[in-house]
């Protein structure tokens, strides 16, 4: 887990630092996320073990939050508790007296509304408070229990709270802290008192709900509460009629995306426009006021080309995450989740794991990340090793340029809707399907029996955060060209010097070999001969005359070949490659951006290279092949191991060559 924190002035000159740990809802880990805050939260040796916890709390839901709270609480932490969503829990007709529940509960409380950042004043005194008087936790466990067996811990495992001595015996196996000696000496002392874990836990748990029932009943007033009327029907209430929708929900979801790809591809059209000419400007600009020479080349045709290539992609870039932060700032995003449960688990699929496949939209590498939520080990393994089929935005400039390629822009699908558009949804949903397909063989292989349950809170409706949305695109859009750009750099570098230099004198030959091949040709014609033959003499040529054999049969020729393996580091780096590539091997004046260079590229015998067939073949392999080194160093890490990510790497890497040859040789 990526490490959140951050400085907290409490007052002048005092500052503090904030570690936000993984949202839970029980310090009984089911998952590895709740693990890690387990293992922190219950050994006071671990290094980010807290001064003092502040539990932020769903005030329109105060019942299952204040389960957390206790357990923390009586762990022996000093605790604050933040009450947030006041406003929701007020327009819900909850009145909480937030005065009686600190004295119910022994601790300080805090009224707080995250969103439009009021009682944070009141937080930071309730933090200063709880830091001076170290309020002690609860003295009595929530279940009557053996002394002799609290000893028994202590006294082998040293003096702690009553509650912590008992995590340490349920969850032994669980927290790195202890040894595997000391974990034999837990079952030791669990069989000699005939200790169950399970039946504690259960016991405790409901114990817990009836104590903050009578808590809850005598600090929180619903004045919507009638008991001869019919309950109140919020807003929420009134959507999710729709919205969750057996059949509704559905529908209106595939709306959103169809409307969404219809977007990214005729609202970005202008911006992009702008920044393509751009760069095409800044490219000539360059040339005619620098002398003619290697590094001028370097830069202009290496460098920019590259770099250029990646640019016009951030409009559509942005566009995608703003439909995203939209869709989790409203809280649609969690009824997504909701209704797909029921159409993963036919796959294979934990309900939990929607959230994964969602977030792969964007980047694998962050969903597959989130997969650490899922308890059991067999479907987060399915879920990661599927998640990339899910097409991220590194394959949204591919997917662009090429479908431009192949697709017609004036052409509508019924007159309204832009068929570029549709063409680019109809890839994500092939990523999708492709992926619960790969999901339910995956279950049969490792024979994935093991029932898992998906739970989770629907959140009110609410209108979105722009600053937080404004936040996520500027932070995605930042790390795509920051990210992507450290690769393109050093990748364009390379393919320039590659591209321009070559074995022996055959490039310094070429122009004479040209002129005494081709006597008639001249102006453009020539040049353009001559570059060519320069390029496919050089160090890059020949590694794409190398593995051109190979790809041959999918469409794809030499030049194509070598943005093809470039772009295993990222695939992003596809359409810099080319961009690079062409732009050393063309002198027309015309094929100023890469869609045209793109487009105006033929072979030998007159015929586009990128013809339908081509673009359909490539499209097809870059749906599906596994072309991200991040990715698969993720997948390692996940799972400790080479032997999923290699395995993972040959299925999706088979996957895109076969489908792209199938759908070449049908449609040549």
């Amino acid at each position: 887990m990526e490490k959140l924190t951050g400085i907290w002035e409490l007052e002048p000159k005092r500052p503090v630092e904030i570690l936000d740990l993984p949202g839970i809802y029980s310090i009984y880990p089911k998952s590895i996320d709740e693990e890690l805050v387990i293992n922190i939260l219950a050994d006071p040796s671990h290094p980010d073990f807290p001064d003092m916890a502040i539990v932020v709390a769903d005030a329109s839901n105060l019942k299952r939050n204040l389960l957390l709270f206790s357990q923390v609480r009586d762990l022996g932490i000093p605790t604050v508790l933040a009450l947030n969503m006041i406003d929701v829990a007020e327009n819900e007709g909850y009145v909480i007296n937030s005065i009686k529940l600190a004295r119910e509960l022994n601790v300080e409380v805090a009224e707080v509304n995250a969103k439009r950042g009021i009682g944070l004043n009141g937080l930071k005194l309730a933090v200063v408070k709880t830091l001076e008087n170290r309020f002690a936790s609860n003295d009595a466990l929530p279940l009557p229990i053996s002394e002799e067996l609290i000893q028994d811990v202590q006294s082998q495992f040293g003096e702690a709270e009553p509650y912590r001595s008992m995590l340490w015996l349920m969850e032994h196996d669980r927290m790195k802290m202890f040894s595997q000696v000391q974990r034999e000496t837990f079952d030791d002392i669990q069989n000699k008192h005939q200790f169950s874990s399970k039946k504690y836990q259960s016991e405790e748990t409901v114990k817990r709900y009836e104590q903050i029932t009578e808590v809850v009943d005598r600090c929180v007033i619903n004045l919507n509460r009638k008991w001869d009327a019919a309950p109140v029907r919020t807003w929420t209430d009134r959507l999710d009629k729709f919205f969750l929708h057996p059949v509704g929900g559905y529908v209106f979801f595939l709306a959103i995306l169809f409307v969404m790809f219809q977007a990214v591809f005729t609202w970005a059209t202008y911006p992009m426009d702008l920044i393509d000419g751009g760069v095409a400007a800044l490219n000539d600009w360059l040339k005619g006021v620098l002398p003619e020479s290697a590094l001028t080349a370097l830069l202009t045709d290496g460098l920019i080309a590259g770099i250029g290539g990646v640019l016009i992609f951030i409009p559509q870039i942005a566009f995608l995450f703003l439909f995203i932060s939209l869709l989790e700032e409203t809280g649609y995003m969690s009824r997504v989740m909701f209704i797909m449960d029921k159409l993963m688990r036919r796959f294979g699929l934990n309900g939990k794991s929607v959230v994964p496949l969602i977030s792969g939209v964007a980047c694998a590498v962050p969903a597959i990340m989130s997969t650490r939520s899922i308890g059991s080990w067999k479907d987060r393994l399915i879920t990661i090793l599927v998640t990339p089929l899910m097409s991220c935005s590194a394959r949204l400039p591919i997917y662009t340029v090429l479908i431009a390629l192949v697709v017609p822009e004036k052409n509508t699908l019924f007159g309204l809707f832009n068929l570029q558009g549709v063409a680019l949804f109809g890839l994500y949903l092939l990523g999708f399907f492709m992926a619960l397909v790969s999901a339910w063989v995956m279950k049969v292989i490792l024979q994935a029996k093991e029932k898992s349950y998906f739970i989770m809170e629907l959140p009110t409706y609410k209108g979105p955060r722009f600053k937080h949305v404004a936040l996520t695109i500027w932070n995605s859009v930042n790390a795509f060209v920051f990210e992507a750009g450290k690769i393109i750099v050093a990748i364009s570098i390379v393919l320039w010097v590659l591209a321009s230099y070559g074995p022996g004198d055959k490039i310094a030959q070429s122009e004479a070999r040209v002129r005494q091949e081709n006597p008639t040709l001249q102006g453009v014609e020539l040049a353009n001969k001559i570059s060519a033959q320069k390029l496919e003499n050089s160090y890059a040529g020949h590694f794409g005359h190398f593995v051109e054999p190979v790809i041959r049969p999918l469409g794809y020729d030499w030049k194509i070949g070598i943005a093809v393996v470039s772009s295993f580091a990222a695939r992003e780096v596809f359409v810099g490659t080319l961009a690079t590539i062409y732009s050393v091997g063309s002198h027309s004046e015309e094929e100023t951006t890469i869609k045209n260079r793109m487009n105006a590229e033929i072979h030998p015998d007159g015929t586009k290279v990128f013809n339908f067939a081509t673009g359909i073949s490539l499209l097809l392999f870059y749906a599906f092949a596994m072309q991200c080194i991040s990715t698969l160093a993720i997948v390692k890490r996940e799972t400790n191991s080479w032997k999923w990510p290699l395995i993972q790497l040959v299925f999706m890497s088979g996957v895109a060559y076969l489908s792209s040859l199938i759908a070449y040789q049908l449609l040549k």
